[in-house]
């Protein structure tokens, strides 16, 4: 590289962490190639167009949520122009009925300081005996006083230590896990504590609003891959779809990245420096030997599925945009109807099934035997209502697992190779497998590159929006089967 020319940079990786490096990247005046080997960009929260027997449908592979403090993904948002397309709640408020009983319960936050904010909602929350709601107060207080630094943290587990601190299983089932396995995508017994930990203390115990919800309005793909790819091609990033990266070597001045883009169309980059922004079984793949600490640790990361069952039946049944679920293997229905633009009435609801072990490889058919019954219970207007469509989308490695002891495991964005970055949410962000611990990740690699190059994030990248000042509105795998 010259003293005039501007430095060069190979992104691997189109997801949110890859698109996200680029677009700092590009920003900060790096000539940016950016490769993924889709044929789309936003990794694996994506849309895709579905022929149904409903008519035709635009149907996300999983429904995602982000909160207010997820200030790295309202960055990423507004970067691409999608900040008012993913609008928030005003106030935090989750629906949670049980199935056994129909008890419609709500978890809701007042204009209160923490912790007061989230005290009236416990306080008349039905799905907890007066001792179990007292005894989470408790619990919150204990977890509020814990030191995120502590290593220790991560060799232990979110169960156990609730079960210390006077957690009953109804309890932690009623609460705990209704929030826990939707962030981590694992129960209590099976996730660190230190991750748990952060996620409990950022969302419920930081700032009233910390824990508002947001999701798109529009199909994923709209945000992660149309208006990325404008936001993209404007910052003059050279974008290659059906491109895999094969080979990642150091060259005198750099790095040269070989790649296939079909059947006989082999290439090869120079640049300056590398992204990998990757899952971290392909990233042990392209490493070079001594790049990190214990490459081998990678493949030491666990993942975890998240199902996703999709059902539209031929009336609408739920007047609310989602809620959750107790007393059934039902986690999270939320209404998709408009999104996924059908036509000709009727509804489109979709199941967020995280931590689903048991589900994940089962046949579409028994998936709806399993499911469908459910549903009945929890609506019962879906008795008398005809289905219409009845598929699933699977996301086999959804995430890494939260297990403990994944905290040693998870390298940090810098490498000892000059000039090469890691990103992805499995990287050492802090946060559990999130798409804010992605964007995070693709905003920590670019500024490590970019301290190579001596260059810096520009203004516009390293100021994120606060979690106050968000714009809210009103709360109102991939294989399709």
């Amino acid at each position: 590289m010259t003293a005039a020319a501007r430095p060069s940079a190979v992104v691997i990786g189109g997801g949110l962490a890859g698109t996200t490096a680029a677009l700092a990247l590009a920003d900060s005046g790096v000539d940016v190639t950016l490769l993924e080997g889709r044929p789309r960009l936003g990794g694996l929260a994506f849309s895709f167009e579905r022929q149904s027997a409903a008519g035709p449908l635009t149907v996300d592979n999983g429904q995602h949520v982000y909160l207010r403090c997820c200030t790295a993904y309202q960055w990423f948002l507004d970067r691409v122009g999608g900040l008012d397309l993913a609008p928030l709640q005003r106030r935090l408020d989750v629906p949670v009925l049980d199935a056994g009983n129909r008890r419609l319960g709500r978890l809701r936050r007042a204009g209160l300081p923490v912790p007061l904010h989230l005290a009236a909602s416990l306080a008349r929350y039905p799905h907890l005996s007066l001792a179990e709601r007292a005894s989470v107060g408790r619990a919150a207080l204990a977890l509020k006083g814990l030191d995120l630094a502590d290593p220790a943290l991560d060799r232990e587990d979110f169960g156990s230590w609730l079960a210390r601190h006077g957690q009953s299983p109804r309890t932690v089932e009623a609460l705990w896990d209704l929030v826990g396995v939707a962030t981590l995508n694992a129960v209590a017994g099976e996730s660190s504590l230190a991750l748990a930990a952060m996620v409990f203390k950022t969302g419920l115990l930081s700032e009233p609003g910390a824990a508002d919800i947001g999701f798109a309005q529009v199909p994923l793909g709209e945000l992660h891959d149309t208006l990325a790819r404008q936001e993209l091609d404007k910052a003059g990033v050279r974008t290659r779809l059906r491109t895999r990266a094969r080979t990642l070597t150091r060259t005198d001045t750099g790095w040269r990245v070989t790649v296939t883009a079909g059947p006989g169309q082999g290439a090869e980059l120079d640049a300056d420096a590398v992204v990998l922004a990757v899952p971290q079984r392909e990233a042990h793949g392209l490493l070079p030997d001594g790049a990190i600490d214990g490459k081998d640790r990678l493949l030491r990361i666990g993942t975890a599925p998240i199902l996703n069952v999709h059902v539209v039946y031929d009336r609408t049944l739920l007047r609310r945009p989602f809620f959750a679920a107790l007393g059934t293997r039902v986690q999270w229905v939320f209404d998709r109807t408009e999104t996924s633009g059908l036509e000709g009435g009727g509804q489109y609801l979709a199941l967020s099934q995280s931590a689903a072990q048991d589900d994940i490889d089962r046949p579409v058919e028994e998936l709806r035997t399993r499911y469908l019954p459910e549903l009945e219970r929890l609506l019962p207007g879906a008795r008398d209502a005809v289905v219409r469509d009845f598929f699933v989308t699977r996301e086999r490695t959804a995430t890494f697992a939260p297990a403990p002891g994944v905290a040693s495991l998870r390298p940090p964005s810098r490498t000892r190779a000059p000039g090469l970055a890691l990103a992805g949410a499995w990287t050492d962000t802090g946060w559990p497998a999130t798409m804010e611990g992605a964007v995070l990740s693709g905003l920590s690699a670019a500024d490590g590159v970019l301290g190579g190059l001596g260059r810096r994030l520009t203004a516009r990248t390293r100021t994120r929006p606060l979690p106050t000042a968000a714009r809210t509105s009103p709360a109102t795998a991939t294989e399709a089967a």
